[in-house]
């Protein structure tokens, strides 16, 4: 007769995800009871209290790692305390583009164009229910990177995916393109996530377990059939591979970025990536490593059709927030390398990409927001001619960040490619290292004709203007210039830390 084993919790470990979750449980409340017109300042309130409490939760935790934190299901170690770290610092400051509430859908559930939406923005209704389900999926982040098994890793997937998937619909203008966006994010991410089942069912038919440990001892052993095994690398492979816009899973990326409403778009274009890369670390270094010299080819490929990719059909879009969205694809390419490399140097170099990257992305997405006119964000290159003399600061920013994409020196760009390409040539993939260079040249001249149709061309009397941002808005857009521009000038400190954190516990 089988026997109840009682679980046991490290509840100072998943304090962070708690923390979060807890917030999201209050947020709905608010949401509930509390008056509409104090709902929008609680909600921010108590959405960067959550975060700033989950983050030191979090820094407390630091050098107490176990694999036993929820039985066999999360691991806490060096690499997911840097993670989840990540993952909360870009949180906090993305949060605050959230604040800008007059770019959201005044009646989400309306149909465009219909009277009770016209109601609704007449009464100035503001959407806060924004704010639980970022936390929703800030929550799910946090287990994604710290899962080490198939089941709790799934979970992680669909709890930080669901909020997504609503949030892409909820623009305020645009509202079609808002709501196709969201629904083709919605198809496609459950097609992935049937995949990504598929491949749990392959590999734990493989390995009668459905722990990363468990996965690593059965491919050790080798008794079983490796058939199994590979079809459920594929497929979880597929699952992580939509969740990053590597190539071929890519088609949701362009759309969903350029319908959805920015702000949700800068923090999905940033903390997702943090969150996916960092379950595929974990379950490539630690359950499939055994397996390299099988998955390796594979990966190699993706790796390098996403970087060319990626780069080519950027130069030919003429939408700010769609170039962002190729380039992001070619970045997962870039990342993809860190994984490939399997060793020390590409666990430590992914990291570091993954955090300067986010917090660019944030502060690229954020001046997007301010570009506008009288019918609200103006995204179209053409329109952004001139730009440098309407607004020099704001052009000047996103220059620099736009140099930081292409990875020019005294920026954090620079020293993530040059750690991540180091890596890769640690390894002895010179494949990866030669098409990573090139197709890094070919993404800075895209970035650099850009900045010349900024500076170097007469703006257009149109009516596009740029916005005075709010202080929310301000603050991130600072908070993204300061901390890119530490991580490429003094990069040392960070990197020693994180070489000296990073590690997984197996």
């Amino acid at each position: 007769m089988s026997t109840f084993i009682t679980p046991v919790l490290n509840y100072a470990m998943l304090a962070p995800i708690l923390v979060v979750l807890a917030g999201a449980l209050i947020g709905v409340l608010i949401e509930a009871f509390a008056p509409q017109r104090s709902r929008s300042s609680s909600q921010l309130l108590l959405a960067v209290f959550t975060l700033i409490v989950a983050l030191l939760a979090l820094i407390r935790t630091r050098g107490t790692y176990s694999n036993k934190v929820a039985m066999n299901s999360v691991t806490f170690d060096g690499a997911g305390y840097l993670l989840q770290m990540s993952i909360l610092i870009i949180a906090l400051i993305a949060i605050l583009l959230l604040a800008d509430s007059d770019k959201f859908a005044a009646a989400p559930t309306a149909a465009p164009g219909s009277d009770e939406e016209r109601q609704a923005q007449a009464a100035n209704i503001r959407v806060t229910e924004i704010y639980p389900l970022t936390l929703f999926a800030i929550a799910g982040m946090l287990l994604f990177t710290v899962s080490s098994d198939l089941i709790t890793l799934f979970v992680a997937l669909e709890v930080l995916s669901l909020p997504l998937y609503l949030m892409a619909g909820l623009a305020r203008r645009r509202r079609l393109a808002s709501q196709e966006a969201a629904l083709k994010y919605f198809l496609l991410g459950a097609f992935s996530s049937a995949f990504f089942l598929f491949g749990i069912a392959y590999l734990y038919g493989y390995s009668d377990s459905i722990t990363f440990a468990g996965i690593a001892a059965a491919i050790t052993g080798g008794a079983a059939n490796d058939v199994f095994l590979l079809i459920g690398i594929s497929f979880v492979s597929v699952g992580l591979l939509f969740k990053v816009s590597a190539v071929p899973f890519h088609s949701w990326a362009p759309d969903v970025y350029q319908g959805a409403p920015t702000a949700v778009t800068a923090f999905m274009a940033a903390a997702t990536k943090v969150a996916a890369f960092g379950a595929m670390l974990r379950i490539f270094y630690v359950a499939f490593a055994g397996d390299v010299w099988q998955w390796r080819p594979m990966l190699t490929a993706v790796a390098l059709v996403t970087m060319v990719f990626g780069s080519l059909v950027a130069i030919s879009q003429r939408d700010v927030k769609r170039m962002l969205a190729y380039s992001s694809i070619a970045h997962a390419g870039f990342l993809l390398s860190g994984i490939i490399a399997l060793n020390k140097s590409g666990l430590d170099a992914t990291i570091f990409y993954l955090f300067a990257y986010g917090v660019a992305t944030v502060g690229a997405f954020a001046i997007v927001s301010l570009v506008s006119d009288s019918s609200g964000e103006v995204s179209d290159l053409n329109r952004w001619a001139g730009l440098g003399k309407r607004s020099p600061w704001i052009a000047t920013s996103f220059a620099f960040l736009l140099l930081t994409f292409a990875g020019i020196p005294l920026t954090s760009g620079f020293v993530g490619k040059f750690a991540i390409f180091s890596a890769a040539y640690e390894s002895g993939n010179t494949a990866i290292l030669i098409t990573g260079v090139l197709s890094s040249a070919i993404a800075a001249f895209f970035y650099i004709r850009i900045i010349v149709l900024i500076f170097f061309k007469d703006p257009v009397e149109d009516g596009t203007s740029v916005v005075i941002p709010s202080m929310y808005t301000r603050i991130t857009i600072v908070a993204s210039l300061i901390i890119t521009l530490v991580l490429g000038v003094f990069p040392a400190p960070v990197l020693d830390y994180i070489t000296q954190t990073a590690f997984f516990l197996r």
